[in-house]
């Protein structure tokens, strides 16, 4: 970064799903190019999609930045779908590679595409429905896309760029490859690479703070912006299933060290993991209901394991906790799901370790007693003394009184049939 010049071309790339790493990633990279003057910054991009909160973040530091930013879907065989075509239109310059695409710009919920208001999905019959009312998951779809809707209309009018197939890319999911989007006005350019595309910039005029600027890229030097280790960081604690196993084995490490106070190691451990794995959904597109059903069921095996009821709350605790873990990521974007064997794996290592512990337990309950007045019971005690109107004997290396119905003398065996308080009722052996 210090080798960087005023003038220079930045370059980053996104390549993958749009989430809290790539948006750390593209506003820091803008607030240091404007800080450095550079004159020019490009975004090349090959993304299936993201999150809502992450492209609106990335969205407004473009419209923000005093250093144009130009978005290229780059190498060929590149997309920018979804959560990508905003950016694109964001974008002071949008170049596109050949055999590149753009568009399927539709919001995503949890539970597939919304529907949208009149079209015939999910299976609708031909039969008129505009008498029924709209129930709230309809409306809530609706909503969806026509906030999506007005988002792209506006960066279109902005830019300049077509409005008409921004809406339709919402309400249709329509696509569109890089030669016919520059037919229909959607990008500024296409260009086979970095070079060409650099090449193609100079001279062109773009708006930047409601002022025009001409871009002079020739002779200048270009340099490839890597994340550095805080966009890693982030890339790692924000993938969903390096959560949710962050997740698990913290509230794990707090249930070992209450059982076992005093070791620590569980505690330290299981704090750090906790803290790291809430921080990390809440930057995610979570159920809290489901995270709630998630720590129940972590909670009833343990209760199972605590006091054991015969496996009913673990069973329910096993159930609510894979239920809470399949539901969890409330989003059904690509790269943004929990993996499914992983799961898997954790709630049949649950279920393993409880049916372990209850085993434990089990085994415990049946062994004898080897404590207490209890154990002492049936024991054989041999009688030491008979003076002084109290009779005492040898049990276990120990002194005890003991009261008996008949009559005895010292070297008789006696059987401890009761322990009353200091007093052993014994019975005579013959």
């Amino acid at each position: 970064m210090a080798s960087m010049s005023p003038g220079d071309v930045w370059l980053l790339e996104i390549d993958g799903p749009i989430g809290p790493a790539t948006a750390d990633y593209v506003t820091h990279t803008i607030e240091e190019a404007e800080g450095s003057v550079a004159g020019v910054l490009i975004l090349q991009m090959n993304t299936p999609g993201g999150l809502d909160r992450s492209m609106r973040e990335i969205i407004q530091a473009i419209l923000a930045s005093d250093v144009p930013v130009v978005c290229y879907v780059a190498p060929q065989g590149s997309r920018a779908a979804s959560a990508g075509t905003y950016i694109l239109y964001a974008s002071h310059v949008a170049a596109m590679a050949p055999a590149t695409n753009l568009g399927a710009a539709t919001p995503i919920m949890i539970g597939g595409t919304p529907t949208l208001p009149g079209s015939e999905q999910e299976g609708e019959s031909d039969t008129d429905d505009t008498d029924k009312p709209l129930t709230s998951k309809d409306a809530m779809r609706s909503k969806m896309v026509n906030d999506a809707q007005a988002y792209i209309r506006s960066l279109a009018e902005l830019r300049g760029r077509n409005i008409d197939w921004a809406v339709r890319a919402v309400t249709e999911a329509a696509t569109l490859t890089a030669e016919e989007a520059l037919e229909l006005n959607v990008i500024d350019l296409i260009a086979e690479d970095t070079p060409a595309l650099i090449e193609a910039l100079h001279g062109r005029s773009v708006t930047v703070d409601g002022e025009e600027r001409l871009l002079s890229t020739e002779d200048t030097n270009v340099h490839t912006v890597a994340p550095g280790w805080r966009t890693d960081f982030l890339g790692v604690i924000t993938n969903p299933s390096v959560a949710y196993l962050l997740l698990v084995i913290g509230i794990y490490g707090l249930i070992f060290e209450f059982s076992s106070p005093g070791m620590g190691a569980g505690g330290i451990i299981g704090g750090i993991c906790l803290l790291i794995a809430l921080y990390a959904l809440q930057l995610l597109p979570i159920s809290y209901s489901a995270l709630a059903l998630m720590l129940l069921g972590l909670g009833l095996m343990a209760a199972e394991a605590f006091s054991p009821s015969f496996g009913a709350l673990g069973v329910g605790g096993i159930v609510a906790f894979a239920i809470g873990s399949i539901m969890l990521m409330d989003t059904d974007v690509p790269g943004f799901r929990i993996a499914l064997p992983v799961i898997l794996a954790l709630t049949a290592v649950s279920a393993g370790v409880l049916i372990v512990v209850l085993s434990l337990l089990l085994r415990a309950r049946k062994q004898p007693v080897v404590s207490g007045s209890s154990a002492m019971l049936g024991e054989t005690a041999e009688v030491v003394d008979c003076g002084n109107g109290a009779i005492l004997a040898r049990l276990n290396g120990e002194l005890w009184r003991v009261n008996c119905p008949a009559s005895l003398e010292v070297g008789d065996r006696v059987t401890v049939k009761n322990v009353s308080g200091l007093i052993l009722d014994v019975e005579k052996k013959e």
